[in-house]
Order: C-alpha cells, then sequence, then structure tokens
C-alpha cells in the first residue's frame, strides 16, 4: 500500500448537507458545525453520527466523499 494513500475505517454512509463542514471529534464520532460564511458566524457543532471510533496517532481521521471514515498517515508523524 502506498504510505500517502487513505484506508477506509467505518462504513457510515453520512448524508452530508451543505453549508456545514464535517470531521471526525475527539470521541470518535461524526459532528458537524455551519460553515461562516460573508461576515457571519459558524453554528455550534452538533454530533450526526456516534462511532466511538479509537484514533490511532500519526493518522490523520476525515469524512470521504461517500460519507464513510477513512484514515492517511500523516507525513511527519
Amino acid at each position: 500500500m502506498d504510505k500517502h494513500m487513505a484506508e477506509k475505517v467505518h462504513k457510515a454512509g453520512v448524508e452530508r448537507a451543505t453549508g456545514f463542514l464535517y470531521y471526525i471529534d475527539k470521541q470518535g464520532d461524526v459532528s458537524r458545525a455551519k460553515m461562516a460564511r460573508g461576515g457571519k458566524k459558524g453554528g455550534k457543532p452538533e454530533k450526526v453520527l456516534k462511532i466511538g471510533l479509537k484514533k490511532e496517532d500519526g493518522y490523520l481521521y476525515y469524512l470521504d466523499k461517500k460519507g464513510d471514515v477513512s484514515r492517511a498517515k500523516m507525513v511527519n508523524a
């Protein structure tokens, strides 16, 4: 496997809504926050899906295009 390739960690199937930033929070769950636009402040984060994922050091966890949780090895780790 290429060291810069991402690997799928959890099949979540999250449907994205426009205007939101999706991320994996400290608890290992999928959360989203309203993006700041044109001088307006962003919104409070809200949980979208509880997974309780255990994160490994040296990896960046994110929601991929299919709405699943993936991770990629960090270059500086």
